[in-house]
């Protein structure tokens, strides 16, 4: 017999929690991080820094651990990525910087730089250390919209030039998917929030949350009073399952449960989020094993991820895979979701089908299977909604079109992370959108020279 649908907190003793939800990778000793400093060969033409989407100069930051100079390697790493610290948390550097690692040609472990690069920026966040100067104000006022990776990384850029930044964000903190969408064993100690203080701690930024583009304020009203604007929107928007769920309780957007997640964290009640006995997710990303992993710390039973294609294919890393799994997770590869079954308006079952692949294209089998679940997170991807912007911009794939400085369609609007069509749905990637899109929004105010402040 099936059992009654069973969503609910409190699955666990506290106890628990703090031990399910504890730093995946807890911060390295000072011992520690010498002796993994010291395995790097300082390449020239370092493989593992053109890997690296903020071009960190990763040699230099690690040979400087090596002889004790932890805040100069900071200012090295800070000096490329201001959001440093929470990239160490949550890059894929198994298939970024650690991949490229020329340790890994003699079958040998790669440099932990990831970990590295968490002992180098904690210190500078832990200690609120300043360890940049702003330049001369130049009376120039820039709007942000968006205080993600990259609105922050625009800002703080702008800042430093001596820019006047108004950074607005709907939401009731900043910090973007680094405050609302990580896996909370990831980011732990409120990691995301310190950070935001350190890098607003340069000053010249002023951040306005619960203010929306398109309700509270407009891109025409933000053109008219500022010099430039940077759109860091994100995606606003959740995919469509393809069919409809009626209401179903118990059918739950994934980037929603793990915000529940982060803000429950932060306030200590981890024992507040409901979570389901049998919960089945759909998707093959990050966030989809995030949710799952997470599913399973708070207690569920069983959970299960459905994937329409192979593990090859998934967007999470082979590591992110492998984790799922050692914490219990089933993946089911090549399945998709078809039907959901409710009684009485709760989920009861979720109905699959076996797929295939044909030149790429995913194609329903005759062959189907039922999942018993009281729970169903959607993984599905998020979508820009472009009405937000209330403007003619260019779009292409119903994201932003930019250029190589970040420009869009009109030349005083810049744009940067997820909501650009050129967007990978990295955190490092946004950084570095609006990391360049400083510079050029600096080049362009000031007629073609940049201010890089000290």
């Amino acid at each position: 017999m099936t059992a009654a649908p069973d969503i609910r907190g409190g699955r666990l003793a506290s106890a628990e929690y703090a031990v399910n939800f504890a730093d995946l990778h807890p911060a390295q000793t000072p011992h520690e991080a010498r002796l993994a400093a010291e395995r790097c060969l300082f390449c020239y033409d370092a493989p593992c820094q053109t890997a690296c989407p903020t071009s960190i100069d990763i040699p230099l930051f690690i040979r400087q651990i090596a002889t004790g100079n932890r805040l100069g390697s900071a200012k090295t790493i800070l000096s490329a990525n201001p959001l440093g610290a929470m990239c160490a948390r949550v890059c894929p550097t198994e298939t970024l910087c650690e991949e490229a690692c020329v340790r890994n040609a003699d079958a040998d472990e790669p440099v932990e730089i990831g970990r590295l690069q968490r002992y180098a920026t904690d210190l500078v966040i832990d200690e609120m250390r300043p360890i940049f100067r702003r330049a001369a104000p130049t009376g120039r006022k820039i709007a942000v919209v968006g205080a993600g990776p990259a609105g922050l990384a625009c800002a703080h850029g702008l800042a430093l030039a001596g820019h006047e930044v108004t950074i607005f964000d709907a939401r009731e903190k900043a910090g973007g998917l680094n405050e609302y969408g990580i896996a909370s064993y990831k980011a732990t100690g409120d990691i995301a929030q310190r950070e935001v203080d350190w890098l607003l701690s340069v000053g010249g930024i002023t951040v306005e949350t619960g203010k929306a583009l398109g309700r509270d304020v407009t891109l025409a009203g933000l053109r008219a009073e500022y010099d430039a604007v940077f759109l860091g929107l994100g995606l606003q928007g959740v995919n469509h399952l393809g069919f409809h769920d009626g209401g179903i309780s118990g059918v739950v957007d994934a980037i929603d449960f793990i915000a529940r997640l982060r803000q429950a964290q932060a306030d200590g009640r981890l024992d507040t989020v409901p979570v389901g006995r049998r919960v089945v997710v759909i998707g093959g990303g990050m966030t989809a094993i995030d949710a799952a992993v997470q599913a399973k710390k708070l207690g569920a039973e069983e959970v299960t991820i459905v994937y329409r294609r192979g593990p090859a294919e998934m967007g999470a890393s082979r590591f992110e895979q492998e984790l799922a799994l050692t914490h219990g997770v089933t993946i089911r590869h090549y399945a998709r979701v078809v039907e959901l079954e409710d009684r009485d308006g709760q989920l009861h079952a979720v109905h699959v089908a076996v797929t295939g692949v044909d030149g790429g294209h995913v194609y329903d089998t005759n062959e189907r299977f039922e999942l018993s679940a009281d729970m169903l997170l959607k993984a599905i991807g998020q979508t820009f909604l472009p009405e937000v912007l209330g403007h003619d911009l260019e779009l292409a794939h119903g994201r932003i079109v930019i250029d190589d400085e970040r420009r869009t369609s009109l030349p005083d609007v810049f744009a940067g992370g997820d909501c650009v069509a050129a967007g990978s749905d990295l955190t490092v990637v946004a950084v570095e959108d609006g990391k360049q899109a400083a510079r050029a929004i600096d080049r362009q105010l000031r007629g073609g020279m940049e201010i890089v402040a000290a």
